[in-house]
């Protein structure tokens, strides 16, 4: 499977152009998706160093992308007639998503079981993270 991976607020916390910290198991399950042999692709708005360095980050991380911003590493404007900012990637794992980032542990699930978000939210083992505090009880006039 070829899979689209934004940077910031995914698999770092937004703090661009700085790098943010590393959101949790982001690269453990990128290395495991990239065992078992899915091409990653980053799929970023950032450009020139900050791009260089956000691929840097990752490879110090052991993660090691097929292509960055485009379909195949040697994809260039005169090899493609088609060249254009789109992608053709099976999936996508964006913080923009509708619904938002899933955490990475339910993102290597709904892969390795191909469910959707739908699948997740039914079998009742996702919390979302919103939920009304218990109320105490009140004792006395109030």
């Amino acid at each position: 499977m070829i899979i689209a991976v934004d940077f910031d607020g995914t698999i770092v916390e937004h703090e661009y152009p700085a790098i943010g910290r590393e959101i949790p198991f982001a690269t453990e399950t990128l290395k495991m998706l990239m065992k078992q042999n899915h091409k990653l692709i980053m799929w970023s708005v950032r450009e020139g160093k900050l791009l260089d360095d956000a691929v840097k980050w990752c490879k110090d991380r052991g993660v090691e992308f097929y292509a960055v911003n485009k379909d195949y590493p040697e994809e260039t404007l005169d090899n493609n007639n088609h060249f254009s900012r789109k992608l053709k990637a099976d999936l996508f794992i964006d913080d923009r998503n509708l619904g938002g980032l899933p955490d990475w542990g339910q993102i290597y699930r709904m892969i390795q079981k191909r469910q959707t978000w739908e699948d997740i939210i039914n079998e009742g083992s996702f919390e979302t993270k919103h939920e009304q505090p218990k109320r105490k009880k009140k004792w006395g006039i109030f």
